[in-house]
């Protein structure tokens, strides 16, 4: 690289400036190297050397993320590169590619992965600090940029990083850099531990704005002012059962003139099931909390049409999958009361035919059976008319207008929830419900009024929840800009 275009980059290469690249700042002591190929095969999770992966690798923050190991012998059998604290470990892939980071070292001997360049100086005379700063910057990460290969995977070649020449200072002024670099960080990263405790603090409120809507004490003030217009929660409970009647009356009817057809096709194919009547679960509680005057505890199954898994095993497959059709709804569509559009499945229209028993559609609700780290659940979109729900994401259809879908999904959403399911749990290494668990859940049930009234309260507060969200995750963006900002300044000699 000439001086010329070093400087149209970085600005005029100021005095005692040098231009190299990385492999010329290497001296005979030191490494620029890939790391290893340890394959599958030669790991063991009880080896006494750590292998570190690219999820250890930070934007200058070593993450120490990963729990693989090898063996001493396997290593040296292997030709490993030890790592040595305060060596410059460079991810060649995503996200972003380049990012760099220092090793602090560990109580354990480490290696790295092919995808992590290690670089080891081996001289004073190159800060390993000031060279993860450089090669973090603006300047440098955009060059590797444009250095890139590959198309479904990108990365970077360590000899196409070893053509980057850049400019590099002497000892003293890389130190000064470093100094005034940490200094300026410092009072970012305390501003980014402010928003990200505050974002911590949000995420509590949230629950304790669930948490009042679901015990009676958001709408308590309501509640007074309209207690003389409100239906008894035991009055509403009778009337959903009437509904459930209703309901299983025309199931019935439909039933019957499935199985009429039947019979005149000759009986071919498979005898229509008779649906199941529906099943009161009785109501026997101990230990919960004490509800508002006109509210009363009953089963979830006793307050849902149907309460469903999706379909097991081969009955739908990867290989079902096509780019267009019926959707498909998984367990990355749900958030935490939230639908999560942007990763879609779907299935045939032949395909949806014979898995039609576990169409879900608007105003369902799906709960996630994994309940390791808290409950997932999410309504159903408007934009979603005909679904299917995979095996792992329940539905549970409601009662009409009786009990709001928003209502019992933001109960559903409680901590209180989690705890109770939590200690149903099966399962050692993914955790999870099943339907039957579900259906025996106890929840709080109110006035049909004082539900809506309740989730337009919640509503009400979480949209400025999530105001403040987005203003602090544009605070958080600003932050990181502001970081590059200063290593832009700092390898322009301008610090």
């Amino acid at each position: 690289m000439s001086k010329e275009l070093v400087a149209s980059y970085v600005g005029e290469l100021p005095d005692g400036w040098v231009l190299a690249t990385i492999g010329e700042l290497i001296t005979p002591e030191g490494v620029f190297i890939d790391g290893d190929w340890v394959e599958s095969k030669d790991q063991d999770p009880d080896g006494d050397v750590r292998l570190l992966q690219l999820a250890d690798i930070g934007d200058g923050i070593y993450k120490n993320k990963s729990s693989r190991f090898l063996t001493m012998e396997s290593a040296v059998e292997l030709r490993c590169t030890f790592l040595k604290k305060g060596d410059v470990l460079l991810a060649r892939m995503p996200d972003p590619l380049g990012r760099a980071c220092i090793f602090p070292g560990d109580e354990k001997e480490c290696v790295t992965v092919v995808d992590v360049c290690v670089i080891r100086t081996g001289t004073d005379d190159v800060g390993h600090k000031w060279l993860m700063y450089w090669v973090n910057s603006p300047t440098f990460r955009n060059t590797i940029a444009s250095l890139e290969s590959g198309t479904t995977r990108r990365r970077i070649s360590r000899g196409n990083l070893a053509t980057i020449t850049f400019p590099v200072p002497p000892p003293e002024q890389q130190k000064r850099i470093v100094a005034k670099i940490e200094e300026l960080f410092s009072h970012i990263d305390a501003g980014i531990a402010a928003l990200n405790k505050t974002k911590k603090l949000l995420k509590q409120y949230r629950q304790s704005v669930l948490k009042a809507a679901v015990t009676g004490e958001l709408t308590k003030q309501w509640r007074e002012e309209n207690k003389d217009k409100l239906e008894p929660a035991n009055q509403l409970l009778e009337r959903i059962l009437k509904e459930r009647d209703k309901e299983y009356a025309r199931k019935v009817a439909v039933w019957e003139t499935v199985l009429a057809e039947w019979k005149a096709s000759g009986e071919q194919g498979k005898k229509p099931s008779k649906p199941q009547k529906y099943k009161s679960l009785e109501n026997s509680f101990t230990d919960l909390v004490e509800l508002p005057r006109g509210w009363c505890w009953t089963k979830l199954g006793n307050l849902a049409v149907d309460i469903f898994d999706g379909p097991f095993g081969s009955n739908l497959k990867s290989s079902d999958y096509v780019d267009d059709g019926v959707r498909v709804i998984r367990l990355e569509n749900i958030g935490s009361l939230e639908f999560k559009d942007n990763k879609r499945t779907y299935v045939t229209e032949e395909k949806y035919q014979l898995l039609k028993k576990h169409t879900v559609s608007s105003g369902d609700i799906i709960f996630s059976s994994f309940v390791a780290d808290g409950t997932r659940v999410v309504v159903l979109p408007d934009n979603v008319t005909k679904a299917i729900n995979k095996a792992d994401c329940f539905c549970v259809r409601a009662f009409g207008a009786s009990i709001n879908e928003t209502y019992l999904a933001n109960f559903l959403s409680t901590n209180s929830t989690y705890k109770r399911l939590k200690n149903q749990v099966h399962g050692a290494t993914r955790p999870r419900i099943n339907t039957s668990q579900l259906k025996e859940l106890e929840v709080p049930v109110c006035p049909a009024e004082e539900q809506l009234e309740i989730v337009r309260l919640t509503k009400e507060k979480f949209e400025s929840i999530e105001r403040l969200e987005h203003d602090i995750d544009l605070q958080l963006i600003k932050a990181n800009k502001n970081k590059q900002s200063i290593l832009a300044s700092a390898f322009s000699g301008e610090l």
